[in-house]
């Protein structure tokens, strides 16, 4: 069985072994994940997001094993005693409105491709709202006010799992934080397992309200690049720009430090995920 600590004080001692003098927790909650993760989007002003915080978030793990830390951005802590659903920290008069859901899933896109253990909260995965009260039922309606947000949810599950079989690179331990642009507020980083096509992913995040159509990026190889998930798509609403296209194609002139570079478009607030196909058998 997996046992997981909910001690939230950054306590290596919690995931190391007994004999070597630790509790023997195989997990526990990163406090340095989900407290970041929320400041960058619950804060009204874009100015006022971290990438470099959003980077260290990303890069934390306990005893140098990622699986060693629970990801989330809701839980019964952060969603109560004061505080409040991130839909209704986003937006307290329309937390179902565009930015609620285009924040909201922004943070769960990283619980998503962040190593470590994901976690998300009841009902996160269709926009509820307000605080968590034990005694309050959930508003199974909003599952058919927005289909979209819980395929949105479903999609990125999928890709976490690798159940397509091209992004073996969420499941590994493997991540490079290769471009943090404070100034634009995006932030681009390399998931791989063992690496090569099919198992290296790259992540872009937008954390900001403009939709930049020709920004380069670095990419791990030249080749084509396939777009597997956009968080603006219009499947997930019909008031979402669609930007993205489908797929990218990088030349071996390098960026970010990595071989390959490329441009891509973005909707506001929006991650895209990119892999590569496998070759084919001859």
């Amino acid at each position: 069985r997996i046992v997981i600590a909910e001690d939230l004080r950054n306590n290596e001692a919690i995931t190391e072994s007994p004999g070597l003098g630790g509790a023997g927790f195989h997990s526990q909650w990163d406090a340095r994940f989900v407290h970041p993760v929320r400041a960058a989007v619950i804060t009204p002003e874009d100015t006022q997001r971290s990438m470099f915080a959003i980077r260290d978030a990303l890069l934390s793990r306990y005893n140098g094993d990622a699986f060693r830390r629970v990801v989330y951005s809701e839980s019964h802590d952060e969603v109560a005693n004061g505080k409040a659903r991130v839909t209704t920290e986003v937006s307290p008069d329309d937390p179902q409105g565009f930015f609620a859901r285009k924040r909201s899933v922004l943070a769960a896109s990283l619980v998503f491709t962040a190593p470590g253990v994901p976690m998300i909260f009841q009902g996160q995965e269709f926009l509820e709202a307000e605080w968590f009260r034990d005694d309050h039922p959930l508003k199974w309606e909003l599952t058919k006010e927005y289909p979209g947000i819980v395929q949105c949810y479903r999609d990125l599950i999928n890709l976490r799992l690798n159940r397509g079989g091209l992004t073996l690179g969420l499941t590994g331990q493997g991540v490079q934080v290769f471009h943090v642009n404070q100034s634009e507020h995006v932030l681009a980083f390399h998931r791989w397992n063992e690496g090569g096509p099919g198992d290296d992913v790259v992540v872009v995040v937008n954390f900001a309200n403009r939709s930049p159509s020709k920004y380069r990026i670095g990419f791990p190889q030249a080749g084509v690049w396939k777009l597997r998930f956009n968080s603006d798509s219009k499947v997930y609403c019909g008031d979402y720009s669609g930007l993205g296209g489908s797929e990218v194609v990088a030349d071996d002139k390098g960026y970010d430090g990595l071989p390959g570079g490329g441009e891509i478009a973005m909707g506001p607030y929006a991650t895209l995920i990119f892999s590569q196909d496998k070759p084919k058998n001859p």
